[in-house]
């Protein structure tokens, strides 16, 4: 079996752009590579043309080009066209695309399409109850109403893809999964009273909502400190910094306790989370997070948002603890009881890590997505 993906993004040197649909394809690459299927990808808005191969992927960076008129679909036209040129030659039998943005909408493949729902951008807009750009909406469902097959990260993101569009077909779920032989203990000292966020420092993350509890539970505990790994962002409101709207919800006499790291290299980012006495990600929108997975698999206790997605990866009260973003007072009560008992960050931890092993391990999810191409293909 030969299959393809496409997508804007992808962890590389040699791709402008990586975030969490590029980590997760990567994570489903590689394992369907060790089962010996064939991998194509297919990496547009890139900065030139290249082909190459790496550990048995073969890449496929198409440039981007500036049409003077109608852009955005010649040169959908443009990917369409190399796409079916190249699986006629290599003779691939499917090609997956996410739903951000629509991409696919108005493209003629010669092969089968599945679109993964990672999250649309009308997804994203709902969960955050914001409005949402009339052209976005137009390719998002344009390009599902056109797909042979659509997929979901969660059951959650499938049932409001499926209300928001007004879906007839059925969507099957195939969960996000993760290497636990690369994500696992690393044993480090935990460093006490310490807690970590890490991922983009954005609102609907759930970063602003952090900031509050922050402030509640430095009254408690005045030697807690965060530490926030990320890039920060424009937030989509306000139009003014995240970072600066987080350290405006804080005492000035907090703001020392709260540490922004921005660029660092991966492995150090490992170590942060290994050192850290509670991980507290409490988002508001997310479709299945893979640093939640992460965390999860280098046996972390976590604080956690309780929404939709949440619960179909989280176990409340056993892998840790689940509360709902606009909860301050409770998101801070629950950091504190991590903190403040280090047998149930243990206990969580360990509970957490096995779930991940048991049910969302790269090769269980891997063969599951082997088995639905081959009834897609068959």
């Amino acid at each position: 079996m030969h299959l393809a993906f496409l997508t804007s993004e992808y962890p590389h040197p040699s791709v402008n752009r990586a975030a969490g649909i590029g980590t997760s394809i990567k994570n489903l690459a590689e394992g369907l590579v060790e089962k010996n299927i064939k991998i194509s990808l297919f990496i547009y808005g890139q900065d030139t043309n290249l082909v190459f191969e790496e550990s048995g992927i073969t890449f496929h960076l198409i440039k981007h080009i500036n049409y003077p008129f109608l852009g955005w679909l010649r040169y959908r036209k443009h990917i369409a066209s190399y796409i079916n040129k190249v699986a006629k030659k290599e003779k691939i039998d499917a090609i997956e695309a996410a739903d951000w943005t629509g991409i696919t909408a108005f493209m003629k493949l010669s092969i089968p399409l599945v679109i993964r729902l990672h999250g649309t951008d009308a997804y994203f807009c709902h969960l955050e109850g914001r409005s949402q750009k009339k052209k976005n909406r137009w390719f998002e469902a344009t390009a599902l109403k056109n797909a042979d097959a659509i997929i979901s990260v969660s059951d959650y993101t499938a049932k409001m893809t499926t209300e928001i569009f007004g879906l007839k077909s059925n969507i099957t779920t195939l969960y996000n999964g993760i290497d636990t032989n690369k994500f696992k203990p690393l044993h480090l000292p935990k460093e006490a009273n310490t807690i970590l966020y890490f991922g983009t420092i954005v609102r609907k993350k759930g970063v602003l909502d952090l900031a509050k509890a922050f402030q509640i539970l430095k009254n408690e505990n005045p030697d807690a400190t965060l530490t926030l790994i990320g890039k920060d962002n424009v937030d989509i409101f306000e139009k003014r910094s995240t970072l600066e709207l987080f350290n405006e919800l804080l005492d000035e006499k907090y703001r020392s306790s709260v540490k922004h790291l921005q660029h660092m290299p991966y492995e150090d980012v490992v170590k942060e989370i290994a050192k850290a006495g509670v991980v507290v990600l409490p988002s508001r929108a997310e479709a299945f997070p893979m640093s939640w997975l992460e965390a999860m698999a280098m046996e972390k206790a976590l604080v956690t948002s309780n929404i939709g997605w949440a619960k179909e990866l989280m176990i409340a009260d056993k892998t840790g603890l689940m509360v709902s973003p606009d909860d301050h007072q409770g998101l801070a009560e629950a950091i504190l009881k991590i903190l403040n008992d280090e047998k149930l960050a243990n206990e969580f931890g360990i509970n957490a890590r096995k779930r991940i092993v048991d049910h969302f391990s790269s090769e269980i999810i891997v063969d599951k997505n082997i088995e639905y191409y081959k009834t897609l293909t068959s």
